[in-house]
């Protein structure tokens, strides 16, 4: 018979991006593992990036149970009278009004941790009277939003039920925090609530070998690492990569161009290695761009005649896209927690066997997988000369990728079989 697992997440389909990814592989593989899962997720959550195709990926066997949430970006949208409101976007705006200056003090300094906090006691007293009833064996907290680690903790608490913290994202050092104006109270409220998630949890996981070093001297504990992957089933049956003909660059970046993730290094360069010569070069983005970045795009003649917007697709229209590619452009951030950024979709453009170009740190985490797998290369923002000289390498380049990556370590399958084997270590102890 097998083991109960509640996983309790805020990003569930529709919802796109790589948070619920991570989850929803996790839910489809860990049955084969002896576990059976169970979600737990808002029933009106407000995230503006949907991929209605996603749900046709959650098994009909896969119990999935929505619990209501009020969200104050709901109150705010009526205020403003537009549907722009989570801070993340009203940041990466020049001008703010006074209603949405005042949104994100009220966000960073009395909604700890996050404006998910309201979802906190309801959805714990809901819970409470079933893990007590002996409905589940472990339960599993994703963050951020870290208000789902507070979940957990009051469930662990209450219960004393094995618990599992998976951290996709640092928490009190987490880049997002420095752009907020927040009081140095809150700050010392946002390390309390983590310290106190990072020693109550019976595991706690993350996705990069930086977060996990950094989480250990957080809590002085074992953290486990779960790099997030790629799923086999996902790759169309009939895709391959097109031949590269020497003389023609078409470099295709996918997912979130926000205000910590700049992709005009990569451009800049771009137009001055190829702009005083006629040749067939172009970029195209596949996903929703910042409005700053369209701009400055649409300002240069060069490049807004070579750069173009699909806007956001559905994860399978996606390999439409990488099958017109001769290589994958890969921006990561340049903040304090660069080292440590793995995004999902590294795994995917790994599997393509199409050549990466990345913008990060040459020294971090998604470096060491790419170079380990022969897979592409990693160079720093500010090296426009190592920039130009790898897009002209590139440009020349002809025939099939001679990438030889392999993401068999990555499979949704085996991480699962990871996951499982920590649950079933902590339910036997």
């Amino acid at each position: 018979m097998k083991k109960r697992v509640l996983i309790i997440t805020y990003y569930w389909p529709p919802s796109g991006g790589s948070g619920v990814q991570r989850w929803l592989k996790f839910a489809k593989y860990l049955p084969e593992a002896g576990w059976e899962p169970v979600v737990f997720t808002p029933e009106n959550p407000d995230f503006d990036l949907r991929d209605e195709s996603l749900e046709a990926e959650v098994s009909p066997q896969l119990e999935v149970m929505k619990f209501p949430i009020w969200e104050p970006y709901q109150l705010l949208d009526k205020l403003r009278g537009k549907k722009q409101s989570h801070p993340g976007r009203v940041l990466e705006q020049k001008e703010q009004n006074f209603i949405e200056r005042a949104a994100i003090w009220l966000r960073s300094n009395l909604m700890i941790p996050d404006p998910r906090v309201f979802w906190v006691k309801p959805s714990v007293k809901f819970l409470t009277d079933l893990v007590n009833k002996g409905q589940f064996d472990a339960v599993i907290t994703t963050g951020p939003p870290h208000s789902m680690h507070l979940i957990g903790r009051s469930l662990k608490r209450k219960t004393g039920v094995f618990w599992l913290a998976d951290f996709r994202d640092p928490w009190s050092q987490w880049e997002f925090l420095d752009k907020l104006p927040m009081q140095n109270y809150v700050r010392k409220k946002h390390k309390q609530l983590e310290d106190s998630v990072l020693r109550e949890a019976d595991v706690v996981t993350t996705i990069s070998p930086t977060f996990q070093q950094d989480l250990k001297q957080l809590a002085g504990r074992k953290i486990h690492l779960l790099t997030n992957g790629f799923d086999p089933a996902d790759m169309p049956s009939a895709f391959q990569p097109k031949e590269k003909s020497s003389g023609k660059l078409h470099l295709v970046y996918t997912g979130i161009i926000d205000s910590i993730r700049n992709p005009m290094p990569l451009l800049k360069a771009m137009r001055e290695e190829f702009s005083e010569e006629k040749e067939e070069v172009k970029f195209t983005f596949v996903g929703r761009v910042s409005d700053q970045v369209r701009a400055e795009i649409a300002s240069d003649s060069w490049l807004s005649s070579h750069v173009k917007f699909a806007g956001y697709v559905t994860h399978q229209e996606v390999f439409n896209f990488y099958a017109q590619a001769d290589a994958l452009a890969l921006i990561l951030t340049n903040t304090k927690n660069a080292k440590g950024n793995i995004p999902g979709k590294l795994f995917e453009y790994m599997a393509t066997q199409l050549p990466v170009l990345a913008l990060g740190d040459p020294e971090g985490d998604s470096a060491k997988i790419l170079g380990q797998a022969g897979a592409g290369m990693v160079l720093d923002h500010s090296d426009h000369v190592a920039i130009q000289v790898a897009l002209r390498k590139l440009f020349e380049q002809s025939g099939n990728s001679e990438a030889n990556s392999s993401t068999a370590q990555y499979s949704r399958k085996n991480l699962s079989f990871q996951l499982a084997k920590l649950l079933d270590e902590g339910f036997v102890s």
